[in-house]
């Protein structure tokens, strides 16, 4: 199974988990500071699994546990997991906020123009409120809407610098 998986690429992710993993065994003494230089560099250089499998082979657990495959030497840190908390919560929260102001907007015109109900307006504070429960729900406090903005924003920019770069890449190629 080892000789496909040497052909898969490696995602951003899974290149971080290899360098946290010889992290690690640095720490623990089990690799030195040449050795740790000359390894991470290999990793963020790597293209494949097969190209880092040799960087893990001296080391316990090999390339499967540094890729998260069921070792302990790899843990995902605190600050990453909530990270990924407050991701997973801030898209739940704006998929309801979409919800929420989809139906908010639907019950004023239908109110407001098929009905002509005067305070077809009630809904709009009714929005705000609305729109604080799933906030509520989910524990998700100001300080996490912010810290989700900046992610939303680092993770765009960084696509947009993906997509610069490979239109540049296919210029150059045509």
């Amino acid at each position: 199974m080892a000789a496909m998986d040497d052909y898969l690429r490696l995602s951003d992710a899974e290149r971080l988990a290899a360098m946290s993993a010889l992290g690690n065994h640095f720490t623990e003494g089990r690799i030195d500071t040449v050795e740790f230089d000359e390894r991470t560099l290999a990793v963020s250089q790597a293209r494949t699994r097969g190209e880092i499998r040799p960087l893990f082979d001296d080391l316990p657990g090999r390339l499967e546990a540094a890729l998260g495959g069921g070792g302990e030497l790899v843990e995902k840190h605190d600050e990453d997991a909530e990270l990924e908390r407050i991701r997973t919560r801030g898209a739940l929260i704006e998929k309801w906020d979409g919800v929420i102001g989809g139906v908010t907007l639907a019950a004023f015109f239908i109110l407001m123009f098929a009905f002509s109900v005067s305070w077809a307006w009630v809904v709009w504070p009714v929005m705000g409120a609305a729109m604080m429960i799933p906030r509520l729900v989910n524990r998700f406090s100001d300080s996490d809407e912010k810290a989700y903005e900046e992610l939303k924003k680092a993770e765009e920019e960084a696509r947009q610098a993906r997509l610069e770069r490979a239109k540049r890449r296919l210029r150059e190629l045509e």
